[in-house]
């Protein structure tokens, strides 16, 4: 049995365990307020830029871009969102499972650009091939952010170092609730968005053809960079409210686990002391009775 200094020693770890949760907590749950109010407002306006390019792409009929096309090699680009730093239950671990699990993605074939430092040293470690590193936009997102990051992946996609560009990030649904998912950026897959948009749209739609001014080409270039930065942007900032809360979500839990220890360890001492104290009388009371 512990003896009553270790169990006090302990306890004196746990409480102090206890106030760093809590001062992280605090912390998590400020820096929610700003991120999950950023999220929320740029998401209309993601949303509606996906359902635009979407719309547009359905409705071009057939054509020849390389934005629509799958490259010439076998490489693909993912741009792994995740965190700087830890302490935030299985935020940053869903994101490495969701690329290491799939079967598309293997150290070989893969290449990552990376924007956060938990992803980025996980995924080094199974041996993936890090191109870049992005990990200081995660202290606070900005659209130039996510403009460095599209122009660099665009830039090996158009020069044939690779075929697909893939984003992966956390989408923040509530503060318990946060989702892993993976998005393909390019190419642009003419066929599933055209299958998704007959399905909404009313028949006289689906047989009107986009025209372009200028030429569709054209469009595509200036219109593409900009969805693809604008789909990564939305990415960091749903990332950014979802890393803090699930560190919210993650210190609440990690603090009611110390009350639990310290109500414990507590418990534990007051009978230790009482046996102690018990003990002493008995010896007394049998040195007083030999005294007799």
């Amino acid at each position: 049995m512990a003896s009553m200094r270790d169990i006090k020693r302990r306890k004196e770890s746990v409480q102090s365990t206890e106030q760093i949760t809590k001062a992280m907590k605090l912390v998590s749950s400020v820096k929610l307020t700003k991120a999950k109010q950023n999220a929320e407002e740029s998401k209309p306006y993601f949303d509606t830029m996906y359902e635009t390019v979407a719309g547009m792409i359905a409705k071009s009929g057939q054509m020849s871009h390389p934005f629509l096309q799958k490259g010439t090699s076998d490489k693909k680009a993912v741009i792994v969102v995740s965190s700087n730093r830890g302490l935030a239950g299985g935020y940053n671990s869903n994101i490495v499972k969701m690329i290491s699990k799939d079967d598309r993605f293997t150290p070989d074939n893969t290449k990552i650009f990376s924007v956060g430092t938990k992803g980025r040293d996980a995924l080094e470690h199974l041996g993936y091939e890090i191109v870049n590193d992005y990990s200081e936009a995660m202290n606070g997102p900005m659209y130039d952010d996510a403009i460095a990051v599209g122009k660099d992946v665009l830039s090996q996609f158009t020069m044939g170092n690779i075929g697909e560009i893939y984003l992966v990030y956390t989408i923040f649904k509530n503060t318990v609730v946060q989702i892993p998912t993976m998005v393909k950026l390019l190419p642009i897959d003419a066929d599933d968005i055209t299958s998704e948009s007959e399905e909404a749209a009313d028949p006289l739609e689906r047989i009107t053809l986009m025209n372009y001014e200028p030429a569709a080409e054209e469009a595509l270039d200036a219109i593409v960079p900009k969805y693809i930065n604008s789909l990564i942007f939305g990415g960091l900032t749903e990332a950014y409210a979802s890393e803090n809360g699930a560190r919210m979500q993650a210190m609440d839990s990690a603090t009611s686990n110390a009350e639990d220890m310290i109500s414990d360890l507590s418990l534990r001492y007051n009978r230790a002391r009482q046996a102690s104290i018990t003990q002493e009388l008995t010896e007394i009371i049998a040195g007083a009775s030999a005294i007799q």
